[in-house]
């Protein structure tokens, strides 16, 4: 038997032992390894400075780099989305509907763990407490494979995390970190199918079409997050720019950050100038339509393949459209599926967008960059997802796990020819 698949049975055995937790047993647990996170500071930042080093040498750098690095104020952000997955409310044995039926059954709809997650991904340190947190407070046992990039510090970030599991009697194998990280390993780890009851892929394009390709469970996935912000005829501009500004600069990095400004052709032309003026002084690139160059002569020419893109750095693609019907057709086209904003004033406008637009997250009025499990009430997210299957948009603990149905009764059966009595 390999060494994985006996990872993986070591943790579906851990798994039982964390659907018998409580969720005041769960909390408990949770804020202990948020504070041991925070005891531990030092060592996670010497254990990621050997993770920066090696990744310069060779050659890493941009989005990728960012997204590795830590410093004392990540690792407490690390330990305070811990607390806050803490804080929420325990998902397990929540009773989502109830209902009795006409011969007296009563029927509810209660959730429960999935059981054993796999979460795979790269270059981002916090995954590994994220994922952990809500795994665990959903009930679940999680096998974590991180990148190469990132070994040293995934691997300090879990040893703090496996110690506070068996200072309370828990399996530490509830918690497994892979770091054999062949490529090999990683597709047998995705066909362990009597095993694993979920993977999710949370990295670049390409890791998550491997996973996809070679994955006999169920997977959880999003291929990249192409964003567009559209202002719409009747908007604040003001309002708009700053909300640009924001989604474009803060951290272009990240999947929720914007690629794609959309602009009504009734307010290109005093609006655009305030954008080159604004995102130019930020060191941002702008690529635009023939309309866009018209009104900012020597803008660079934007191609299809910028309008499908997602940059991840200083880049923004901008095009002027004819009205919102022409707005929504460019992002049906172009869009990921992640996350969509509209600047308008007008309420019939934001309805139609809302309606129109099929992506996880829509925003009226609101960055983008709030498109975040944090944000939006989760505490962290374990990643985002925009397959329509049991979860879309960013996933918390809620998201994972299933709901079931247990039905009561008084005796009651489908056919009384079958009684005895």
């Amino acid at each position: 038997m390999s060494d994985i698949r006996n990872l993986a049975l070591a943790c579906r055995d851990a798994a039982q032992t964390l659907f018998s937790l409580d969720g005041e047993s769960k909390r408990e647990l949770l804020r202990g390894m948020a504070a041991a996170l925070d005891a531990h500071s030092e060592t996670i930042l010497a254990a990621n400075a050997r993770d920066l080093q090696q990744a310069a040498a060779k050659g890493v750098q941009g989005a990728m780099l960012d997204r590795l690095r830590l410093d004392a104020s990540r690792v407490a952000a690390i330990a305070h989305a811990v607390r806050e997955i803490a804080a929420l409310p325990d998902p397990v044995g929540l009773v989502t509907r109830q209902e009795t039926r006409p011969n007296g059954l009563q029927v509810e709809r209660v959730r429960i763990p999935l059981g054993v997650i796999a979460m795979i991904y790269e270059a981002r340190p916090n995954v590994t407490a994220d994922a952990a947190a809500l795994c665990l407070m959903a009930g679940n046992a999680v096998i974590l494979r991180g990148g190469s990039e990132a070994l040293h510090s995934n691997v300090a970030i879990a040893q703090v995390l496996r110690d506070v599991l068996e200072q309370r009697d828990i399996p530490a194998a509830a918690l497994t970190l892979i770091e054999d990280l062949r490529r090999e390993t990683m597709v047998e780890l995705l066909q362990l199918s009597d095993i694993i009851d979920l993977a999710i892929p949370r990295g670049g394009e390409g890791l998550i079409r491997f996973v996809a390709e070679h994955a006999r469970v169920p997977i959880i996935k999003h291929y990249k997050g192409v964003c567009h912000l559209y202002v719409d005829a009747s908007a604040d501009e003001a309002r708009a720019l700053n909300l640009l500004v924001d989604g474009k600069t803060s951290r272009p990095g990240v999947c929720n950050a914007l690629e794609t400004l959309l602009i009504h052709r009734d307010i290109a032309a005093s609006f655009l100038p305030k954008v080159v003026a604004a995102l130019e002084e930020r060191g941002v690139e702008l690529r635009g339509c023939e309309r866009s160059r018209t009104l900012v002569p020597g803008m660079r020419a934007a191609t299809e393949e910028d309008y499908a893109a997602e940059f991840l750095d200083l880049i923004l693609a901008i095009r002027v459209v004819d009205d919102l019907g022409a707005a929504i057709g460019h992002i049906q086209r172009f869009g990921s599926d992640h996350t969509e904003v509209i600047v308008t004033r007008n309420d019939e406008s934001a309805r139609r967008f809302v309606q129109a637009i099929r992506s996880a997250v829509v925003m009226v009025n609101a960055s983008s960059r709030f498109s975040d499990g944090g944000e939006l009430g989760l505490g962290a997210e374990i990643g985002i997802s925009t397959t329509r299957l049991h979860a879309y948009g960013p996933m918390g603990a809620e998201a994972l796990t299933v709901e079931r149905f247990v039905v009561r009764g008084e005796g009651q059966v489908r056919h009384p020819s079958s009684r005895l009595d």
